[in-house]
């Protein structure tokens, strides 16, 4: 797994992206989402993120080079020139730390109501870059059972 941010701020917006061969996401035990290869995006956001953060982290996302080229060399293409798709899920989480406690906190993820638009707003991104239907994403603020099949190293 990669993980992506908007490195000009020290805690912005978080991506945890996984090559796969397939990813799926369940919600009260029907799958709502799949994709076959591609990227799988876990998506956190930051209490303090802007449209900026999503402009950056949506543009990484499209061009991160994960697979080889058609001679061979690795690391050369990016997921739109493959033609795979990406599954996005909202992930509050990557915004955890740990209590002395050893109890989770979550105070630097950005509040439901605001993380939702914003959220959708880097789903309406990715999608004016790119096919609409090869950008699939879970439910948010639902327990969602994300699968995968991992591709490669």
């Amino acid at each position: 797994a990669t993980l992506l941010h908007h490195h000009t701020v020290a805690a912005a917006m978080r991506l945890v992206i996984q090559r796969v061969k397939s990813a799926s996401v369940t919600v009260d035990q029907k799958q709502i989402s799949a994709i076959g290869p591609g990227i799988l995006a876990l998506v956190g956001l930051h209490h303090e993120d802007t449209e900026s953060d999503l402009q950056y982290c949506a543009k990484r996302l499209m061009a991160v080079k994960l697979w080889e080229n058609d001679n061979g060399a690795a690391w050369r293409q990016h997921v739109k020139q493959k033609g795979f798709e990406i599954l996005c899920v909202s992930q509050f989480t990557l915004y955890g730390t740990l209590s002395k406690k050893n109890q989770p906190d979550y105070k630097l993820a950005m509040k439901a109501d605001q993380a939702q638009t914003m959220y959708n707003q880097f789903l309406d991104m990715l999608k004016e870059g790119y096919e609409k239907d090869r950008i699939l994403d879970g439910k948010f603020g639902e327990m969602m059972d994300v699968g995968l099949v991992n591709d490669g190293p």
